[in-house]
């Protein structure tokens, strides 16, 4: 859809900051979270895991478990068919291992039992045979040939030799001649980096509540960021029609990306179909980090060529990305990223999957983009730093920008980049002065955006009030926004709107929340569907007042004669057509579904300063902004809530958060207590300066933002240490302990 002429006009409603519309029912404890779902006759289910890392599974026996008084059902991969479809197969096989548990925390029976303490004893009293087998988790170990093999049989044909069986597939983007490109540059610098599986530390864990019928159909409440989606899933694992599964979204105690696909819904399904009743599985926080999916670690090669005046004439990434025991294409999504922020003559960036004896990896905002990033702007800065440049104005000198062939393919449109590293020059910020072991760091970032399938049905109440239904979950103020740009196109105010989540039942399918393609996509079909009642309104009017629909226009709220020629009739509001609709036609409604594109890419910029404590290696943000091109910001409280909550969990990845393993292959810190996330006395006040550069394939020029921030913080809090200590360090998280031992270091780290 092209942009609409209207884009500059002054808004009244999009771009204002009225009150959340869930805002009341969450903090007085009345919305409907996953958890607190409830049926008559209820049963308690739980889940079995698997002790070890890597093991062929001989026998389960579940005969004591169903004996015991209170059991109803016990499950494990025996009650599942076999899907055709392999990604489905490989969905359900996670949900409950099938001949082997791929890794600690692998599903391998569930019971559902009268009450919980009658569950947790079922569990113990089944009897799992295994045969352990060697296990990997490192990303680098796992490609070497003779590792031990998590899945035999998954290598796409595109897979190089030379690799084990582990690396499942390979990306390759770039154009342009990267041996020449190295030899015009003065000064290349080539490095290796690393960075830990980190989870999305949602608060609410994963919760849901399945009613099987004995006519096969069947209802599931879960906590998800696509009811959509969790139906095609489960219908196809239980052998159902979609039509006969029905699925409603709880509200959400936070996502980010890890609620987009199924971990317990599938489990609870068959075990409410074998019992005959309701069962509701609720995920501990144990079972939260043991079993869904953290993002991917890495290892990263960069090696880029600059001269002396910061043109960067080739660049070449290679990276290495470990999505758990199942395959996986978060590589491409990080290769594509790691030099779009960049006009570039030659680059490369290459990229591989690889299977490892961990969960399954789960979407992380802007999944694979912050790790690339990281790495090529580490590079970039340690080359400003060798070569005496200011690290913002390189960037400026390299910035992509509309007309730019991006580094994987497409060449931009309209983007905010240059508009970005601008502001953060003339920011503040950028010039302030710093003190001893203090450092500043800044990075730019990207991320694609999505748009995708959305459907929207508006409804003009008799009194002249809209209802609206969607069908994404609202995990970041999108039924805010929504109702903000249906106001804005009827001219009505913002409260006589209210916009719902409809179950699967109510509405056409839509695509997930993720990919910040919801405000985009669903904003866009909702202006089409207020378009939409409104010509209708304009014809109901056209035949009150005999005149042709052409000559009737609408206009704050109003239908009017559209000139002196159509007539002196006196405006209609919306109020007085809804109220006599039944006279002239019957309800009003607008409705319109789209696949949508034109999402526009999304660029920011972040800039921090830190300080670094020599004696402990404790590090201290002392100052964080964060500038990003939102095309429109219909509420800026959103965006500048999705600004700042990007940047500190990019913060807690940078600085702390990671997955660790030991030689045996167990996670060893399943907790909140050893998985260490920011706390507010971790951060300081986090500025945002918000920029709008329209995107042309909006009508009000909108963009997501809720990716892009996650990001660049990785690199700039990089880039501000190394800064700091005067020496550079490779690895993420930055914890203490690394960096102590990296303070104490004779020379340089990064003239390795």
């Amino acid at each position: 859809m092209a942009l609409d002429s209207k884009v500059n006009r002054v808004f009244k409603v999009v771009g204002t900051r009225p009150p959340r519309p869930d805002g009341v029912e969450k903090v007085t404890g009345r919305a409907m979270y996953g958890a607190d779902a409830t049926a008559p006759g209820m049963l308690v289910g739980r889940i079995l895991r698997s002790p070890y890392a890597h093991a062929i599974i001989r026998s389960i026996d579940t005969s004591a478990a169903e004996a015991l008084k209170g059991v109803k059902a016990v499950v494990t991969a025996a009650d599942f068919g076999v899907p055709d479809d392999l990604s489905i197969r490989d969905v359900q096989d996670n949900c409950m291992a099938r001949g082997k548990a791929l890794y600690h925390g692998h599903a391998v029976a569930a019971v559902a039992a009268t009450t919980a303490a009658v569950a947790a004893q079922a569990l113990k009293l089944i009897r799992v045979t295994y045969d352990v087998l060697p296990h990997v988790t490192d990303v680098d170990e796992a490609m070497r040939a003779g590792a031990p093999v998590v899945q035999a049989g998954r290598v796409l044909e595109n897979v190089a030799a030379g690799f084990s069986e582990n690396v499942t597939s390979q990306c390759e983007f770039g154009h342009g001649n990267l041996e020449a490109g190295f030899a015009r540059a003065d000064k290349i610098i080539e490095r290796s980096f690393t960075t830990a599986a980190t989870h999305q530390g949602y608060i609410e864990p994963h919760a849901c509540l399945a009613s099987m019928s004995s006519d096969g159909r069947g209802d599931l409440w879960c906590c998800t960021q696509g009811q959509f989606y969790v139906r095609t899933l489960c219908a196809e694992i239980m052998g159902m029609d979609a039509s006969q599964l029905r699925v409603t979204a709880s509200e959400i105690g936070g996502g980010f990306g890890g609620k987009t696909t199924v971990f317990i819904e599938p489990v609870a399904l068959a075990l409410s179909r074998k019992s005959g009743r309701p069962v509701k599985i609720v995920m501990t926080r144990d079972e939260v980090f043991k079993a869904t999916g953290p993002t991917v670690s890495s290892s990263m090669d960069v090696k880029i060529g600059m001269t002396r005046d910061g043109r960067i004439t080739a660049a070449q990434a290679r990276l290495r990305y470990q999505g758990g025991a199942f395959p996986s294409g978060t590589a491409a999504m990080g290769a594509q990223s790691a030099f779009a922020c960049y006009d570039l003559d030659a680059v490369q960036t290459l990229g591989w999957n690889v299977l490892t004896n961990r969960p399954k990896e789960a979407a992380y905002r802007a999944p694979g983009a912050p790790m690339a990033i990281y790495a090529v702007e580490s590079v970039v800065d340690e080359l400003c730093q060798d070569l005496g440049l200011d690290p913002l104005d390189v960037r400026l000198k390299n910035a992509a920008a509309k007309g730019t062939k991006s580094s994987y393919g497409p060449t931009f449109d309209d983007i905010g980049l240059r508009a970005t590293l601008e502001a953060a020059k003339a920011h503040p910020h950028y010039s302030a002065p710093l003190g001893p072991n203090q450092g500043r760091g800044l990075s730019c970032g990207f991320w694609f955006n999505f748009g995708g399938n959305t459907c929207v049905s508006l409804n003009i109440n008799t009194d002249g009030t809209v209802g609206i239904t969607e069908g994404n979950p609202d995990i970041g103020g999108s039924r805010a926004a929504i109702s903000q740009m249906a106001a804005e196109e009827l001219g009505i105010p913002y409260d006589k709107v209210r916009t719902i989540i409809a179950d699967t039942n109510s509405l056409g399918y839509n695509d997930v929340t993720d990919g910040s393609r919801v405000t985009f996509s669903v904003g866009l079909a909702t202006i089409e569907a207020a378009r939409n009642a409104i010509k209708v309104m304009c014809g109901r009017v056209a035949k009150i007042w005999g005149i042709d629909e052409d000559a009737v226009m609408w206009e704050e709220g109003c239908a009017k004669p559209s000139g002196a020629n159509a007539g002196n009739f006196a405006p209609m509001s919306i109020k007085e057509i809804a109220a006599i609709s039944a006279n002239t036609g019957g309800p009003i409604a607008g409705h319109h579904e789209v696949n949508a594109d034109g999402a526009g890419v999304s660029f920011g910029v972040h800039l921090a300063d830190v300080e670094v404590d020599p004696e402990t290696g404790a590090t201290k943000i002392l100052r964080y902004t964060v500038f990003q091109d939102a095309g429109k910001a219909v509420h800026p409280d959103y965006v500048e809530g999705q600004m700042q909550g990007g940047a500190v969990q990019g913060i807690g990845w940078a600085l702390n958060e990671e997955y660790i393993y030991g030689k045996d292959g167990l996670l060893q810190n399943a907790g909140f207590l050893d998985y260490r996330v920011p706390v507010a006395s971790d951060l300081p006040d986090i500025e945002t300066v918000i920029l709008e550069i329209p995107n042309p394939g909006h009508p009000y020029g909108v963009r997501g933002v809720g990716e892009t921030p996650i990001v660049p913080p990785l690199a700039t809090l990089s880039n501000a240490v190394a800064r700091a200590i005067g020496k550079r360090m490779f690895e993420l998280p930055m914890s203490p302990p690394k960096l102590l031992k990296t303070i104490g270091q004779k020379g340089s780290a990064w003239s390795r």
